[in-house]
């Protein structure tokens, strides 16, 4: 049985007192950075900026084949598809149309003071005391115990956050929840830090597109935070990662749906860490629709990040193995805060496919995420806005 969570709180509230002193690399080793094979971890399929801007973005989210993720390449819907989407389009307002009271009694759990809420920091304004407390109540995760079934193969609280996206992977990538789904689950991460590591600062983000081309300089990348950007080998190898908070890491959950030992990997390319720019960013935010937004910006600077950054972040399934997952979709989940505030209603609606059937069933704001018991289950609306319900957050700019 796992201890309880005021227990677990106790015990991770003295890690992180112990742990906020700024950490110390590991003792250089008189040995050669171990290479890692890239092939078992593929990468996040994309499209290009120019694709992006010439193409018609119409029922994207079918653009991804009705197999699981990743199986099938990028192609260009078919009208059959299309038609599908419009089907889904106003089976979703439909739906909205004879909705009973439960989006709104979940959109109403919790109160938040909209002119008081939790402030989410860019990482270059966040203090270092704050840092090095993130660091190490991800590391408290770490140390923790993993809760057991359904997280079979997780041997830590950190690696419950794996398995949970490693095993929902064909549910929430490529559909209309992807954007929704992924608030929530940085969401569960946040709670956990809190309840069971005894986390109590504000939470940082980090806005890649001032680092797009040089991500291996972003004061992220440090012996004393998350550790180096190394690069993608010239014969095409990433590099365990030796040094920093998460130095000789051995992963568990992963690579793809497969479970066996591997080490914290990356591989970073700054060809591709160019292209997570704020030019793609806002042209993805010039979509008027949520359908043709949240699809520009899954397959173009969401895409991009994790590819960029390589090895563990580049496989779809397990890529949370790697600390950084989560302040990427911090940035992610910016981009779609700034491309809501645009527009009050873009707090309220939402369009396009849940599933990748044929038809496929609409999205609408009853549509459930699930952590698979990390935290209760919630519904789209109940985290469309963050100054609403019990998310409660804005970003400092």
């Amino acid at each position: 049985m796992r201890p309880s969570i005021a227990r677990q709180a106790l015990a991770g509230a003295a890690t992180v007192s112990a742990l906020v002193l700024p950490l110390q690399p590991p003792s250089p080793v008189d040995r050669r950075a171990e290479l890692v094979d890239l092939a078992p971890f593929g990468s996040f399929p994309t499209i290009t900026p120019e694709e992006a801007s010439s193409r018609a973005e119409k029922g994207l989210s079918l653009l991804f084949g009705s197999g699981a993720f990743g199986e099938e390449p990028w192609s260009p819907p078919s009208n059959a598809e299309i038609e599908d989407v419009d089907a889904a389009d106003s089976s979703m307002k439909a739906t909205e149309d004879v909705q009973d009271d439960s989006t709104t009694q979940a959109a109403a759990a919790g109160t938040c003071d909209a002119n008081n809420p939790n402030i989410r920091f860019e990482w270059r304004n966040y203090q270092d005391t704050d840092r090095a407390a993130f660091v190490a109540a991800i590391q408290c995760l770490k140390a923790a115990p993993s809760a057991g079934s359904p997280f079979t193969a997780s041997q830590n609280r950190y690696e419950d956050l794996v398995s949970v996206h490693q095993q929902m992977t064909d549910q929430i990538h490529m559909v209309a929840q992807f954007l929704p789904w992924h608030r929530y689950f940085v969401w569960v991460f946040e709670q956990l830090m809190r309840d069971e590591c005894g986390f109590d600062r504000a939470f940082p983000w980090w806005d890649e597109t001032l680092d797009g081309g040089n991500f291996a300089a972003s004061p992220l990348f440090t012996d004393a935070y998350f550790g180096p950007a190394t690069a993608v080998t010239a014969d095409g190898q990433g590099t365990c990662i030796e040094s920093g908070a998460f130095a000789n890491t051995t992963l568990h959950v992963g690579p793809g749906t497969g479970n066996s030992d591997h080490c914290l990997s990356r591989a970073v390319n700054e060809t591709l860490s160019a292209t997570v720019s704020s030019s793609f960013v806002n042209d993805c935010n010039s979509r008027t629709t949520y359908s043709d937004m949240e699809s520009c910006q899954e397959l173009g600077p969401h895409a991009y990040g994790h590819n960029a950054i390589g090895a563990v972040m580049a496989e779809v399934s397990s890529s949370v193995g790697d600390p950084i997952f989560f302040m990427h979709h911090l940035f992610v989940d910016h981009t779609f805060r700034i491309w809501q505030n645009a527009d009050a209603a873009r707090l309220t609606t939402i369009n396009g496919c849940a599933d990748k059937a044929s038809p496929c069933t609409a999205v609408t704001m009853d549509t459930v995420l699930s952590s698979m018991g990390l935290r209760p289950d919630t519904t789209v609306g109940a985290v469309m806005d963050t100054l609403g319900g019990f998310l409660c957050y804005r970003y400092d700019h």
